[in-house]
């Protein structure tokens, strides 16, 4: 992948070229999605459609004039910063507030992208395109905010209020969850394998103190090199690898602790394996909340999903330090 800081600009017009065609296709799949069961939701989507479409034109035109009719074979996918998305839209019946979602996501970062390529550009009329091309982005978010009056309730938040959700989420909630996760179930297995193995809390209280750190620091620095943020507006790298790391870390920690209980006493090892156990359950349960609370993930499937794995890790674990 290529860092965006150093496409070209005839790179640069590729990327938005084909980007404004594929969000145009996205917004009419969803127009026919909506058809029979949001009719005028649908002309909404449709009319974005179109928009993006004129858009395409405008970078065409502009394209061709500067350097000829051939684009250099290079999507957004091709460059570091953009949000991996997942393909909802191959998905038929989604909900409108789902795909009301998307769309706001999706000019977001369309805005993002054409502020940071007109600060690039050195050509003026290329430059004044993109600026003009990132004001009506802006506005397209907030004509895809009209859908809400078909679905959310009168107590729906503020415009600002969702945006500033939508990046906490994008900022904090998601890095977070993916190293509490990681932390939380990776770690298991290590832990009860030197548990059973060794019989001893302060062994077990060692591995699994290793393994936390360096699961930490692992998928703390990978956060932080995935992205560098400066067209998701993600934040900082930095700062979302240090809050991948911290909660990676917690994670594996959070069942490491009962085995501090000191080898003399009296069961110790089984108090603190009862602990241990009874922490992840907790761990688990947590993680299931947060996927279901801001990741738009059915409770009870998340809970199923999370649980069987980390029951699995776990069991492994055992296993192996039973053998």
């Amino acid at each position: 992948m290529k860092n965006f800081s150093d496409l070209s600009e005839r790179e640069v017009l590729a990327v938005a070229i084909a980007a404004e065609e594929e969000d145009s296709r996205i917004y009419m799949t969803f127009a026919e999605d909506l058809a029979e069961r949001y009719p005028e939701s649908a002309k909404v989507f449709e009319g974005m459609a179109e928009e993006e479409k004129k858009h395409r034109h405008m970078l065409l035109e502009m394209y061709e004039q500067r350097f000829g009719p051939n684009l250099p074979p290079i999507r957004r996918n091709d460059v570091r910063g953009f949000l991996r998305r997942r393909p909802i839209w191959l998905t038929t019946n989604l909900s409108l507030d789902t795909m009301r979602k998307e769309a706001a996501t999706m000019e977001f970062e369309a805005e993002r992208f054409y502020v940071k390529a007109a600060e690039q550009t050195t050509d003026v009329h290329v430059r004044k395109l993109l600026v003009d091309l990132a004001e009506a982005e802006r506005g397209h978010e907030h004509r895809a905010n009209e859908l809400t009056d078909t679905l959310l309730t009168p107590n729906a938040r503020a415009e600002e209020e969702k945006t500033r959700r939508r990046m906490f989420v994008l900022q904090y909630i998601q890095p977070g969850l993916a190293g509490l996760m990681d932390g939380s179930v990776s770690t298991l297995a290590p832990l009860f394998a030197a548990a059973f193995a060794t019989h001893s809390n302060f062994q077990t209280f060692l591995v699994g103190l290793a393994a936390s750190i360096g699961a930490g620091i692992s998928m703390g620095f990978a956060e932080a090199l995935s992205d560098d943020g400066s067209l998701t507006g993600r934040g900082s790298p930095w700062l979302r690898g240090g809050t991948c790391g911290l909660m990676t870390a917690i994670g594996g920690l959070g069942h490491t602790a009962p085995y501090l209980i000191p080898d003399t006493w009296p069961n110790a090892f089984l108090i603190a394996t009862g602990i241990a156990s009874l922490v992840v359950f907790v761990e688990l349960w947590a993680i299931a909340y947060v996927r279901a609370r801001y990741m738009d993930t059915p409770f009870l499937r998340a809970a199923f999903q999370i649980v069987l794995g980390g029951v699995i890790v776990l069991a492994v674990g055992i296993l192996i330090g039973g053998a």
